[in-house]
């Protein structure tokens, strides 16, 4: 992490008033909650071809059919 970010919040973070730096205070513990994680992808591959192939087949065969209409009605 860049501590030249961190130093230029802080200075700004200074010239607000005590409840305005509590609403940054909250913002950014709300924007440490919404990172998103997860697991890096050479974690799943232990995973591949877990699912037989008739069954991905068939997946497949259910997302063309219930996915890709559109209904222009809709709205």
């Amino acid at each position: 992490m860049s501590t030249m970010v961190i130093d230029e919040i802080l200075d700004q973070l200074k010239f607000l008033p005590y409840e305005l730096q509590w609403r940054v205070l909250e913002f950014t513990r709300a924007l440490a909650l919404s990172v998103p994680r997860g697991v890096p992808g050479h974690r799943l591959l232990r995973f591949a071809g877990a699912i037989p192939l008739d069954d991905v087949q068939r997946m497949r065969q259910a997302i063309e059919q219930g996915c890709e209409q559109v209904d222009v009605n809709e709205w």
